[in-house]
């Protein structure tokens, strides 16, 4: 190689050496959650599975493309809050993730309320249920209340009322009766009122909201209390420790988790 041959070579690496490196592409939201598997582990509760839960959140990104727009930081942030309640977003009931603009939003489903319900050590029962017009329905309160609900088995017709009502191992119970227009009251309150699950499951989210109510009257867990705490909540840290409880929802009492 002559020496006019080196020096262009020399001249041509300096040249490829220069030049800015293609930029990468910045990862896809499915890639994200794929990264984020190992957070997710350690945020979930024993008895789940972070790979099911991450299958979980792609399903439910392809089921509503439009959670695609919303910052990969607050789609993330709510797939947080599932893990850290052990609550599983989607077809299940127990919660929603739902866009809104650009935010993705946590909904807790009725289903997950009930199911952090029964994780207490001191749940007894808890139902909710509508009630029909042609439904045998009677409900009192006072020193003495009373709830009783005999529904006919066809013709019902419209919803008149709905209810929930749990009872506690030590005896204590509790119920709370809203009727259609309390409860529109609220889905106009709502964040998710005029899409989401109050569109698609109404109602379910009636049953939530009565569920909601009736556990300000009742002892609940640390997890129930963080769960409704963060309803209808946006987020963007990823940080899988403890959720804290916000100020504005206080439950009558609190009970701590009997397992260490």
């Amino acid at each position: 190689m002559t020496l006019a041959d080196t020096k262009a070579a020399v001249a041509q690496r300096a040249q490829q050496t220069n030049q800015p490196t293609q930029q990468q592409a910045p990862p896809t939201l499915a890639q994200q959650i794929d990264r984020m598997r190992p957070e997710i582990a350690r945020a979930l509760p024993k008895h789940m599975d972070a790979d099911r839960m991450a299958r979980i959140a792609l399903t439910t990104l392809r089921r509503t493309p439009k959670l695609a727009t919303c910052t990969p930081e607050s789609f993330l942030g709510a797939l947080m809050t599932c893990s850290q309640l052990g609550v599983e977003p989607g077809a299940t009931g127990e919660a929603y993730l739902v866009p809104y603009g650009r935010e993705c939003t946590f909904i807790l489903g009725y289903r997950g309320m009930a199911k952090l319900f029964w994780q207490s050590p001191i749940a007894k029962s808890l139902a909710a249920e509508v009630v029909y017009e042609n439904d045998h329905f009677e409900w009192e309160k006072g020193l003495a209340p009373r709830l009783e609900h005999r529904p006919v088995l066809s013709g019902r017709g419209r919803p008149v009322a709905y209810y929930a009502v749990a009872t506690t191992v030590n005896g204590g119970s509790a119920f709370v009766v809203l009727s259609p227009d309390d409860v529109e009251s609220h889905r106009k309150h709502s964040k998710s009122g005029s899409s989401g699950p109050w569109r698609d499951h109404f109602d379910a989210m009636a049953k939530k909201t009565c569920v909601r109510e009736l556990f300000k009257l009742l002892p609940v867990s640390v997890e129930l209390a963080q769960a409704v705490a963060h309803d209808e909540s946006v987020r963007t840290d990823l940080d899988a420790g403890v959720l804290d409880v916000e100020p504005d929802w206080i439950p009558g009492e609190v009970v701590e988790d009997s397992e260490p």
